[in-house]
């Protein structure tokens, strides 16, 4: 099973990206939670060439990427869990979770960070909340992300198949708890004891600080509890919260492709 999933690693992470982009794309259009502010076209052309750039960087500057380092990890016998020797169910089980877990922290510190932040806020000052919004990040920051968790995976010895259960788990995520939809009450409820949905997630991205600075999670819902940046609901509800940066409202300079590559090296 291993074997396989290494084998057809490429496969499975187009099949996850296109099929979850499909579904959030097709359920936004039929139950929108909120009226767009945009076009789709306007806004998805310019979020999807940025997702097409930082992918061809990721491949030009890391050709081996995380999973590489991961099998060369697995080979060396480096890192934490290689050296307790745990069966692979329970190795991939933890490294999954641990890994999560740095996403949290890691997105934490790109908020505290004004160095950090300055690149960040390119994925928060999105002038609308859907699908394509979970993968609008900064070139630099997604080499910066892809360092630490090479490190992250050096030391802790994460098997490769681990590495990619977790990444697609997170692509899927993001693009599942960016996507403009509301599950039903009960529904959020109860995903929410577990991962987090899309009404979590939206209030990150609200414009009052507080919660802006609340629900950093992108998986796992545990973590914004457990270190209380939880945050249950926007106070000014899901239809009439504003959505981005209130400093950042011309659609040229957050919206195009061009602004959004120059945006952290402005004033």
């Amino acid at each position: 099973m291993e074997s396989w999933l290494l084998t057809n690693e490429l496969y499975l992470r187009l099949g996850a990206f296109f099929g979850v982009f499909l579904i959030m794309a097709l359920w936004e259009k039929a139950r929108p939670c909120r009226p767009l502010n945009f076009t789709r076209w306007y806004r998805w052309s310019n979020n999807l060439a940025l997702v097409f750039l930082n992918s061809l960087i990721l491949r030009l500057l890391f050709p081996v990427a995380a999973v590489g380092v991961a099998l060369l990890v697995e080979q060396k016998g480096y890192g934490l869990l290689n050296l307790l020797g745990l069966p692979l169910f329970v190795s991939t089980f933890i490294a999954v979770v641990t890994l999560d877990m740095l996403i949290y922290w890691q997105h934490v510190l790109f908020h505290k960070i004004p160095m950090l932040w300055a690149l960040h806020k390119v994925h928060h000052a999105d002038l609308d909340y859907d699908v394509t919004t979970g993968a609008r990040f900064h070139p630099i920051e997604i080499l910066l992300s892809m360092l630490v968790k090479m490190a992250a995976i050096v030391l802790l010895g994460a098997p490769a198949v681990a590495v990619l259960v977790f990444e697609i788990l997170l692509n899927a995520s993001a693009m599942f708890n960016h996507s403009n939809i509301q599950l039903h009450r009960t529904v959020d409820k109860f995903v929410r004891m577990f991962f987090v949905t899309p009404d979590m997630h939206r209030v990150h991205h609200s414009q009052i600080q507080q919660e802006t600075d609340s629900n950093y999670g992108f998986s796992l819902s545990c973590w914004d509890r457990l270190f209380s940046t939880y945050t249950a609901q926007p106070k000014k509800g899901h239809l009439g919260m504003d959505i981005g940066l209130s400093e950042l409202k011309e659609p040229s300079l957050v919206c195009s492709l061009k602004g959004m590559i120059t945006l952290p090296f402005r004033r």
